[in-house]
Formats: C-alpha cells, structure tokens, sequence
C-alpha cells in the first residue's frame, strides 16, 4: 500500500500517514511558470494499492487539476489500484440543474476522476447522496456524525436532555434525525427562502427550542450567512444557546470571523478542508477515520462499521 498526496491539505494527509503508521510517498507535485502542473514520483509503485489524498477545496480548480494529474502518473506507473481519497468533494452543490441551460459540474467532476484513471473514491459526507450514482466505480462516504456524537455526548446539555438538534433546511432532516437519534435528543427543522447563490433568508423554525440549547448540524458551512440566520432564528422563538457542527468549513468571505462575532455559541468543523482556526471555530480531525477507512479498503473490509 502506498500513500500519495497533492497540496490541498498537506497536514491532513500527513496526520493520516501517521494514523496509518505509514510514510507519504516521495513525489514532488510542481508548477511551470504559466501555472501548468506537472508530478514526478520517486518511488516504485507498480502493482501497489495506491491512496492518493486530495481535498478538491480552493482554490477548486487548481486542486482538482492536482488530483487528476497525479491519478494519471500513478496510472502510467502500472499502480495495482488507485483510490482517490477525497475529504472534501468539491463542485458538489452543483449536483442538478437548478434552472436551464445550467451545468451538473458534479456529474462532470466523476466524469474526470473516472477518465484519469481512479479505480474507486473514499470521501465524507457529499452534499448530495446522489452523488455516488454519478460514478461508475465503487465510492465509500464516510461520515463525520460519530466523531460529533462522540464530542457531543461529554456536553453537559446533551446529558441533561436540554438540546435539541436543528436541521437548517428541509434537505438535512435525515442528517439530524440520525445524529438525534444516537443522543436520543428531539429536532427542529429551519425553513429558509433561498434568492441567490451564498445568500438566504432563515424564515420559520418548526419544533419546540424555547429554553433549549440548539446544535445545528449540516454538511458545510460556506460564507457562514445562512448559519447566523438560522441561529438569530433560533434565538428568536426562545432558544437559549445555539451551537453548530459542521463537517466541511469552507468559510469564504471571512466566514471564520463573522461566526466569531456573530450570536453562535461556537461552530465545530473537521479538518477535510485546512484553515486557521480562531475565536468561536474549533476543529476535530478526521485523520484517524481516514487512516481507519484507508486500511478496510486495502484489507477488503467493511466500511459501514464505521458510522
């Protein structure tokens, strides 16, 4: 088994290595001059199962590009089978056609993962299931719910009785039921007017959170806007305190810092996508659950286990 990555999260990659008491394998990942990008691996890696480990975060583009280009390498080198691992999936918002004349990028992205030459994805938590039909080889998502439930379960509200899980939108109920349902806690639903892109209007709140302690749970967190919405609407109908876990924290526009300032209590993320904590944004590693998927996959065990 070897274990390969670009530069999206090279921490996170090297956490894994670690994790899975293995070294990364020696590859230098480089740029020309007009930005064109270029790989050379300085191992041997024929006939191995090799992971590559690349969050397609931003800049996106760049990434991907990265992701693909080192697939191809490893596929020209003879590699036995290769596993794009990949934290954080981007382009998955884009997952249908919202109006015409528009593109499905995320069917496009499988696409190209598939053409360069992957054999099967590990990811967590794609923002859409569906997601997993656009391929044609196996994908293995993983989750980030037992690494919150495990936090979650120390927090003295949570013992109490005297939370409550919020789903900010209708698309993340079942994503809340479940995470409810380990922590035998009740839910709220946050029914909110989307009119753009990275911009939305948190309206209704449905369920009791007068005098509770609200943890919103959701799969990312962009420009952090329509998370302090939600949690100003909580607050509104009686909320004591709101609370968000978040898998993916892309935080654009200074979204770290407006949450900071902002009523939330706290936002705790993962590190699939690298970014410098500050103030109210704290981060649980999900190097472990990785290293963990990574060795099932090479022995051909179960991943479900898992969450």
């Amino acid at each position: 088994m070897k274990l390969l990555n670009g530069n999206s999260n090279v921490k996170l990659a090297e956490n894994i290595a670690v994790h899975a008491g293995m070294s990364l394998c020696k590859m230098i990942v480089k740029k020309f001059v007009d930005n064109e990008i270029s790989c050379e691996i300085h191992e041997n890696i024929r006939g191995e199962d090799v992971f590559i480990i690349q969050s397609t975060c931003n800049p996106a583009n760049k990434n991907l590009m990265e992701l693909l280009i080192i697939i191809d390498a490893c596929k020209r080198a003879s590699a036995g089978r290769i596993t794009a691992v990949i934290p954080y999936f981007g382009y998955a918002r884009q997952d249908r056609k919202p109006s015409s004349r528009t593109p499905i990028t995320a069917k496009l992205v499988a696409n190209m993962i598939q053409t360069a030459g992957a054999d099967r994805v590990l990811t967590m938590d794609l923002h859409a299931g569906q997601i997993q039909g656009f391929f044609d080889i196996p994908v293995d998502d993983l989750r980030s719910r037992p690494l919150f439930t495990k936090d979650l379960l120390d927090k003295p509200m949570v013992r109490t009785g005297n939370a409550v899980i919020v789903s900010p939108d209708a698309g993340g109920v079942p994503r809340a039921r479940q995470t409810a349902k380990v922590l035998n806690l009740d839910i709220a639903i946050i029914d909110k007017r989307r009119d753009r892109a990275n911009e939305s209007e948190a309206m209704n709140v449905i369920g009791n959170v007068k005098g509770k302690q609200c943890i919103i749970v959701d799969d990312l967190v962009d420009t952090g806007g329509t998370l302090i919405k939600a949690a100003q609407a909580l607050l509104s109908n009686g909320a004591e305190d709101v609370q968000a876990y978040i898998t993916h924290g892309v935080l654009s526009k200074g979204g770290a810092e407006k949450i900071s300032s902002s009523v939330i209590g706290s936002l705790v993320i993962t590190d699939s996508i690298p970014i410098d904590v500050n103030g109210k944004v704290k981060v649980i590693s999900v190097a472990n659950l990785f290293a963990e998927a990574i060795r099932r996959v090479h022995h051909d065990e179960s991943i479900s286990v898992l969450f």
